[in-house]
């Protein structure tokens, strides 16, 4: 077939040249339009069913919400996890999904099952599933502040009901969430006493304000021959109108809403608050769809903030951005498009130097931008992303794209020389056909195989197969690309720029001559002493081998985000006003950081959102200069800054937190979960657990979650004397729950603002002592809660957390970066054994490092499957188990030198590195098919014997082709070499040491060991392959 592709192309030049220009230009022209993301799309399939049950302490919210709800959640389809967080007037399920679930076949069945189980929730809950968004979805954060001639409730307004609306509008937004500020709400207070006096209940206040502002239709009427509409206008935003209101009659004289109640504007109560630069802000939060462009969204996002700048009241600003995950995607892009650059100007400079004609470097070159703009349509065709993974197998494979077309060059130069000595040259054309066609057969197995071994890669499950596929697609996409073009392009342009060239390349450069003495010479050396030269090479593969298992173990390199977040958690129960206080002093705490550029910060959990963060917790997002201070210098600069709060801090990066948070359901890297049933032994358990761990060397930020208890007013109703008093225990929990925790009434719209109206007792009526002469009504008058409930101070949970039916708390923790993750969860694993636990209570550990386990696992088995393939692959080409087994033992030499590279840049074995292994599989096993088919060719073609000069003739005429691709490979990677934590290098840097290093020993070494064991051990086979050649009329195919 190739050779068919090969004649074709030849015959057709201008037409194989005007295709391959359109492909490059309709590459160009899709180019960008293409998507671009921060990652491939690794959002597991999740449903997340939010419920406000406002006033509920956490017992109640799990008992009546929490606990049906997940219940009719297990069992359905594809569910492999139900988590549940039961907060104060919250409860939050989280409903996921097993990979390749789609997403809104999901959202059905969870609706299905919301509408069977609505009747056994209280009524006046609703839950609600959140948006489609992703775990990467949160992808700006911006402050709105003001310069203090704005109140907090302006502002807050302001975010409401100007900015959100018009983010939203914004196709690919799917939330904005604001927090901070405070929520305009008219308030009714009722005053007791007065009620008392004047006879007036709760009910017939209720009753007055929900029928209070509200217009209605009269139909239409015709008069004077037009049809007049009715309008029936009782809308009001007056607050005077609404306290004139009339609730009641006495001695014929109407008592009005003001003689009973306070009415006037009061915020409505809050669960969070938000700062930005040590000052009160309100932080909106914007969440894209998961399909949605980031950059592209993020400018058109900006573009419509900027236009709303000019339309906001003077003071109020609305273009700070704290946190643009666009900034990181834009800075990762650009430095893997920037090592693209440096790559191809490395790699035409290897060429010119061994090829020493700039024409034949062009033809060669001419692969990498075809192969490139091939990748972008095969991306295009099939919605993949540009990413840093997609870009990042591109960079691996810069090097190998000119592969296949350096072979094919040096080989048509070669034989053009050799035809020009001729005293009959061939026609230009067949010597260019023939010398296509004799590589031919080494390109085609050589790209099999180098596809062969990314096979382990397209199986990888959850995460990190979703990380990784998307850049073995674009390599094997790539080098399939180059192989077309070797075959088709690479004849034509050499048939155009090189059968011309009579003076130059008519002999070999001066470092190609000094080569091929120098490794003339070492064969001599190296055939004298075949057992020692293996012997020791085998040695020290045993002992790589041997090293690379002593390697300490990560999942994925750390990421350099130029952005932190800050984890504050105080002790909860404290109030909210004052965890905002010791939030806006950790603000300005921070300022004093050299490297820190802004700081936004959102505490508790703003009313919108899924997150179900008591008070005592705070986020700081932190935004930093580039430094000369090392990482872990400013971290520690941070955590010295804010040892003097009363606050556990815990630092990390807004996507490797919810990297982190997608494995475990926690944002940490190891996440030890104790399950039980009773929350006091549960707390026990992981202090008793804390202490243990806390002597684990490499561990720190380790914490126990904040599952502890809280104050609380318990009001317990008295049945026998509410019974004395003709009242009912439902009918004293509705009085408290109207007056106490506060009652929506009615909603006063503004144009398309809308607020609502809250009959709420005072703050003092409320406090313990208020609560107990709060009068209730009777049939006989009003008498105090006292004389019917006891009233006490108490204690209960702030949250309660369940997974798998079960509750749960969380003992949780990171690597320090210098000691292996998984070395770390061996030692904890072994703590957790000496512990004995009371009966029905069980634990388990994960996190990142468990995911680097399965996929270590996997990639081995897998591996060997695939070494499998190529064993046999080659086995069906060469019909010889001894040349398939000297071609891979190619394979082992490349280990020396990945250990070697690995161990000088201190980098671990993550899954990263062992992507620079099985890329390395297919680079090494190519130099070996190189030599073995040029030595079976001689032997074959030009009468070659079997012995030493054939094998020394073969070696030296490969050499070339050989160190070209090997160093393409290899030095096309030098630019990843440094600046390994630039942001979108961090993931490709162990790539490219561990390929660079392996492809130095891989190389290096198989300059001898490849021709020694043919020596040793391919006579039989090449002898029975001549004998199948001689018995054949028909003249065989290159090899």
């Amino acid at each position: 077939m190739f050779k068919l592709i090969v004649q074709t192309s030849l015959r057709n030049r201008l037409f194989v040249l005007a295709a391959a220009a359109a492909l490059v230009a309709y590459g160009l022209f899709v180019l960008p339009r293409i998507s671009i993301d921060v990652f491939p799309d690794i959002n597991r399939p999740t449903v997340n069913i939010l419920t406000e049950a406002e006033g509920l302490a956490p017992q109640e919210v799990e008992q009546l919400v929490t606990f049906p709800i997940e219940t009719s959640m297990n069992g359905m389809p594809g569910v492999v996890r139900v988590r549940s967080v039961s907060g104060v007037g919250l409860s939050v399920v989280y409903v996921e999904f097993d990979w390749g679930v789609d997403v809104y076949r999901a959202r059905q069945f969870v609706s299905e099952r919301l509408a069977l189980i609505r009747e056994q929730l209280p009524s006046t809950v609703n839950p609600q599933m959140g948006p489609v968004t992703s775990i990467m979805g949160e992808i700006m954060l911006i402050a709105l502040t003001t310069d203090g001639k704005a109140s907090a409730m302006d502002v807050r307004e302001i975010a409401d009901f100007v900015v959100r609306p018009q983010l939203l509008s914004i196709p690919g937004v799917a939330q904005v969430i604001p927090i901070g500020g405070e929520v305009r709400q008219y308030r009714v207070t009722p005053n007791v006493a007065t009620m008392q006096a004047l006879g007036v209940t709760h009910e017939q206040i209720e009753q007055a304000v929900a029928r209070f502002g509200t217009n209605s239709g009269g139909g239409f009427v015709d008069q004077h021959g037009r049809e007049f509409l009715i309008r029936n206008v009782g809308l009001t935003r007056k607050i005077e109108d609404l306290g004139n209101t009339v609730v009641g009659g006495r001695d014929h004289q109407p008592i009005l809403l003001k003689q009973v109640a306070q009415v006037d504007f009061a915020p409505r109560v809050k669960r969070g608050d938000a700062g930005y630069n040590g000052k009160p802000a309100v932080i909106v939060s914007v969440q894209k769809q998961p399909a949605a462009d980031t950059v592209a969204l993020t400018r058109k996002i900006e573009s419509t903030l900027k236009d709303m700048q000019r339309t906001l009241p003077t003071g109020i600003t609305a273009t700070n951005v704290q946190f643009r995950q666009a900034t990181f995607i834009e800075t990762s892009i650009h430095n893997v498009e920037r090592v693209l650059v440096e790559a191809s100007i490395v790699v035409a400079l290897i060429l010119f130097v061994f090829l020493v004609n700039a024409r034949a470097t062009f033809v060669s070159l001419t692969a990498i931008p075809i192969s490139i703009l091939v990748t972008v349509l095969v991306f295009s065709a099939f919605g993949l992303t540009i990413n840093t993974m997609t870009l990042g197998g591109l960079a691996i494979a810069i090097g190998e794209l000119v592969d296949d077309a350096v072979v094919d060059v040096e080989n048509i130069l070669r034989r053009l020389r050799e035809n020009r000595s001729l005293p009959s040259p061939q026609p230009v054309l067949d010597v260019i056909a023939k010398a296509s066609q004799e590589v031919r057969s080494g390109i085609v197995y050589a790209t099999m195989i180098t596809i062969l071994v990314f096979v382990p890669l397209f199986a990888l499950p959850g995460i990190e197969g979703r990380l990784f596929t998307p850049l073995g697609i674009a390599y094997v996409v790539s080098i399939l690309a180059s192989l077309l073009t070797s075959v088709t392009v690479t004849p034509v342009l050499s048939y155009y720029l090189l059968s011309g060239k009579t003076r130059s390349s008519e002999r070999d450069s001066v470092v190609v001559r000094t080569l091929k003495e120098g490794n003339r010479r070492l064969l001599a050396w190296a055939f004298d002493r075949r057992r020692f030269v293996l012997g020791a090479i085998g040695i020290a593969v045993l002992m790589a081998g041997y090293a690379a298992l002593m390697l300490p173990r990560s999942f994925l390199p750390p990421f350099n985000e130029g952005t932190l977040v800050l984890s504050l958690q105080y002790n909860p129960g404290i109030s909210l006003a004052e965890s905002n206080r010791l939030g806006l002093l950790a603000e300005q705490l921070l300022a004093y950081v050299p490297e820190v550029k802004s700081v936004g910060r959102r505490t508790g959990r703003a009313e919108l959102d899924e997150h179900a963060e008591g008070v005592h917790f705070s986020e700081i997002d932190v935004d930093l200069n580039p430094s000369k201070r090392h990482k872990a210098e400013v971290h520690a600069d941070i955590r010295d800054k804010l040892s003097a709060l009363p606050a556990s801090v815990a630092i990390g990066q807004p996507i490797s937190h919810r990297l982190d948070h997608l494995q475990s359901g926690v944002r940490a890297q190891i996440v030890l979960k104790i399950y039980g049933q009773d929350i006091d032994t549960l707390r026990q358990l992981a202090e008793t657990t804390r202490q243990r761990l806390s002597t684990i060397p490499g561990l720190v930020d380790l914490q126990v979650e904040k599952q502890v208890l809280i104050p609380q007013v318990r009001i317990q109703v008295d049945y026998d004397r509410a019974a004395l008093h003709g009242l009912t225990p439902a009918a004293i929990t509705q009085a408290l729950d109207t007056l106490s925790n506060g009652r929506k009434v009615s909603q006063i719209v503004d144009g398309n603002r809308r607020f609502d109206v809250v009959m709420r007792l005072s703050d003092q009526d409320r406090s313990t002592s208020g609560l107990r002469d709060l009068l209730i009504p009777t049939s006989s008058g009003f008498v105090p809660l006292k004389e019917v409930a006891e009233v006490i101070e108490t204690d209960g949970p702030n949250q309660i957390q369940r997974e798998g039916t079960q509750r749960r708390i969380v003992v949780y923790g990171n690597g320090d970066g210098r000691r292996g993750l998984g070395d770390i969860a061996s030692d904890i694993q072994r703590a957790i054994a000496a512990v004995s636990l009371p009966q029905g209570y069980t634990t388990s550990l994960e996190g990142t490092f468990q995911a680097q386990q399965e996929a270590t696992w996997r990639i081995g088995i897998l591996s060997l499957v695939s070494l499998a393939m190529i064993f046999l692959v080659l086995y069906g080409r060469y019909r010889s188990v001894a040349l398939a087994s000297i071609i891979m033992g190619g394979i082992p030499l490349a280990l020396i030198g990945s250990v070697i590279a690995l161990t000088i840049a201190g980098e671990p074995l993550s899954v990263a590195s062992m992507v620079g292994f099985i890329t390395l599989a297919g680079i090494s096993a190519r130099n070996g098919i190189l030599k073995i088919s040029h030595y079976v060719n001689l032997a074959l073609h030009e009468g070659e014997r079997f012995g030493r000069q054939l094998i020394v003739r073969g070696s030296l005429e490969r050499l070339s082709p050989v160190l070209m691709t090997a160093l393409c490979a290899g030095l096309a990677l030098t630019p990843l070499l440094f600046g390994a934590d630039e942001p979108g290098r961090e993931i490709l840097h162990p790539v490219a040491v561990t390929i660079f290093g392996g492809l130095m020993s891989a190389t290096a070494l198989d300059v001898v060991v490849t021709p020694i064991l043919f020596l040793m051990f391919g006579e039989k086979s090449l002898n029975r392959l001549l004998n199948e050649h001689a018995a054949t009329a028909q003249p065989a195919e290159a090899f």
